[in-house]
Parts: structure tokens; C-alpha cells; sequence
């Protein structure tokens, strides 16, 4: 929290992102729980450990509406390998809206096979259904639960989409940047639709839990080469920003999670008041340098990053050591806000291999000698 605020450090933070020690339950017999395998225990052990943890939660709500045309259903394949399938139907008037999403048990993401949203009829539909107004009460329990398990081990870091993130997904993305360039009213309609909701519920929350960490993701899917800076200031700026101040005006500190190029749009991010930005991915994934970011506008965010999970994952321990280094130096030059060194995400696989998990130690080696 003192990198956070700016404040003097005896070292600079390490996270190792989602993994955090916390949430990776090795004893879950659960199919789908990558972490069962005993490869991820020693990993999990130096996260508790060896880092600054920084826990995600989302806040649910109670007395939230439920949509009354929206129906889920769940169904498992066969077999060793057997994937799990979720079907979401939507009902407007007697068009039907479906979406399918699979998990499979060795990777611990969900892919998305169809969206919701096909094209511009279906948009159309969807804009027709009937909008709850926003209500109910946020649930804390969770958020304060973590935070005294962590003890001072650590921090929990309030986890929300902005109205991009939701719009976006609900298409693929050929078809989500073809409408947003092509039909900006009605996007700006659909975003305006989940704008309400989640201005309320951001408000309630950094009200409940003040002075807390946040992180917004969404913006990256205005960023190029998807969409062009005028666009990432219509559909990002103008729609995170009152989310932003609203964490702030209940003392928190709002983290803008954006992967890939940030050159053409880091004035855009920085203009949103917030208070820190990841996960700063170096070339070629990125097309920014840390340092560059440091010089221009380290005095204005507290800097996260900028390990790339691919190098964690493949570079030998002494090349990757290279890396650790450069962004410490680059990172902590000069004068301003914080630095949290960071990978870009973490393996998703259900066995970690040894390169990875002596990358993994070598952060925080040489974080301890830095």
C-alpha cells in the first residue's frame, strides 16, 4: 500500500498476479481444478510465502432483479478429457439469443464458442429488453474474509469491468469492431445500458470498502490495433472516468488493466484520473518501453508490471533474470509513484512446468537483492 501511495519503500513490491496463495486449492478433487496437480504446490507455498499478494474479489450484490427471459444451462461431455459446456438463451419477444461457452478441464480459462450477439438485429434486440433499475446492497463478507486471512501478508484488490468489457464480449471480435465503428449510437446505447448498473454498484462498493485497491479491465478492447484512439476516448474515457472518481471520492485507488500497445493511448489512460496502470507489456507484445512510461507519466501512476507471462514461461532463467532486472531499474528510475514488478498473467496449464516455477523464484531472488 505505501507503492500504492506513492510513499518510500524499503523494496519494491513483487506479485506474481493471480497467483497469490489464496485461491489455488490444491486439495479440490474438483475435474476443472487445475491446481490439484502437485507441480503447482511449491509455486503456491512461494506465493504465500515470498510476495505481496494481491488478492482479487468482485462484489456481489443482494436484491439484484433476475432477468426473467434469460435461462443457463450446463452439460458435461464424456470421457477422460470430458469439456464442460454452458448455454445462455435469451428470449425477446420470439427471437432467441444464445451463447456457448466451454471449460476445459486442463486449462483453467473458459473459451467462448458463440457469443450472445451475432450481429446488428440481434444488438437491436438485446437494447429492446427491459432495464432494471440499479439497486440492492453490496456483499462485503467476502472482500473482509480475505483480508483476514491475508493479514499483513498482503492486500485485496477489488476486481470490475467497465461498460466496454461487458458490451464487447457479448460479440465475437471481428463483429464487435465492425459495430463499433460502424454504429456508434447504438454502442454508445448498449454502453450506456451497463454504465448505469455498474456506476451505481462502484459507488456502493468503494462507499462500503473505502481506501481499497481496484482494478478496471475492459479498456484493452478500445485499444489498437482493434479500435482508434478517437474511439478509446468515446468508449473508455468518457465511460471509466466516473467510475474512477467515484473510487477515489471514497479515498480507493483505481488500477486500469489494459494488455498490448499503450503509445497512442496512454494520455487517454493517465486522463481518467486513475491511479495505476497494468500490465505494461514490453515489445513486441506492448509497444511501449517501461522507461518510457516511468519518464512520461510515472509521476502520475503507480506502475504494475512488466514481465511478460509468455517469458516467464519459455526464456531460461538467466535470460529471464535479464528481463527482472531491466524492468526494476526501469521501473524504479527517477522520481514519482510506485512500482509493483509483475507478470503480465500467469500458466494456465494444468501441469507447471520447472522453467517456469524457477522464473517464478528468480523474481523474487532478485527482488530481495535489488
Amino acid at each position: 500500500m505505501a507503492a500504492i501511495r506513492g510513499e518510500t519503500v524499503d523494496r519494491v513490491p513483487v506479485s506474481f498476479y493471480e497467483i497469490n496463495g489464496l485461491d489455488e486449492h490444491t486439495q479440490d478433487t474438483d475435474p476443472y481444478n487445475i491446481y490439484s496437480h502437485p507441480s503447482w504446490i511449491p509455486l503456491i507455498e512461494l506465493a504465500r510465502e515470498k510476495t505481496d499478494r494481491i488478492v482479487m474479489r468482485n462484489v456481489e450484490f443482494t436484491g439484484q432483479p433476475t432477468h426473467p427471459v434469460e435461462a443457463v444451462t450446463t452439460w458435461q461431455g464424456t470421457g477422460d478429457h470430458a469439456s464442460r459446456f454452458t448455454r445462455r438463451t435469451v428470449l425477446v419477444g420470439s427471437r432467441r439469443l444464445t451463447s456457448l461457452s466451454r471449460r476445459d478441464r486442463d486449462v483453467a480459462t473458459d473459451w467462448e464458442i458463440e457469443h450472445l450477439l451475432k450481429n446488428v438485429a440481434d444488438l437491436k434486440a438485446y437494447l429492446a429488453l427491459p432495464v432494471h433499475s440499479p439497486g440492492g446492497e453490496p456483499v462485503v463478507s467476502g472482500v473482509l474474509r480475505a483480508e483476514a486471512e491475508l493479514g499483513d501478508s498482503g492486500i485485496v484488490m477489488i476486481d470490475t469491468p467497465d461498460p466496454l468489457c461487458l458490451a464487447a464480449a457479448l460479440f465475437d471480435m471481428a463483429t464487435y469492431t465492425v459495430i463499433a465503428m460502424t454504429e456508434q449510437r447504438l454502442f454508445h446505447a448498449l454502453l450506456e445500458r451497463f454504465a448505469e448498473q455498474l456506476y451505481y454498484k462502484t459507488d456502493a462498493v468503494a462507499r462500503a470498502l473505502p481506501g481499497r485497491l481496484w482494478r478496471i479491465y475492459g479498456p484493452e478492447y478500445a485499444s489498437p490495433p482493434f479500435l482508434p484512439p478517437a474511439l478509446f476516448k468515446e468508449y473508455v474515457v468518457s465511460y471509466d472516468t466516473p467510475m474512477v472518481a467515484a473510487i477515489q471520492r471514497h479515498g480507493g485507488y483505481a488500477r486500469m488493466h489494459s494488455h498490448g500497445r499503450l503509445k497512442a493511448i496512454l494520455d487517454l489512460i493517465v486522463s481518467t484520473g486513475c491511479s495505476g496502470l497494468d500490465p505494461l507489456e514490453p515489445p513486441p507484445q506492448g509497444d511501449i518501453s517501461l522507461a518510457y512510461v516511468r519518464q512520461h507519466f510515472g509521476k502520475d501512476l503507480v506502475l504494475f508490471g512488466n514481465l511478460e507471462a509468455s517469458d516467464l514461461e519459455n526464456l531460461p532463467t538467466a535470460a529471464f533474470e535479464q528481463k527482472i532486472i531491466q524492468a526494476l531499474q526501469e521501473g524504479t528510475a527517477g522520481s514519482g509513484r510506485g512500482f509493483v514488478l509483475m507478470p503480465s498473467s500467469c500458466p494456465y496449464g494444468r501441469e507447471l512446468s520447472a522453467l517456469a516455477y524457477a522464473n517464478y523464484g528468480k523474481m523474487v531472488e532478485v527482488v530481495e537483492n535489488f
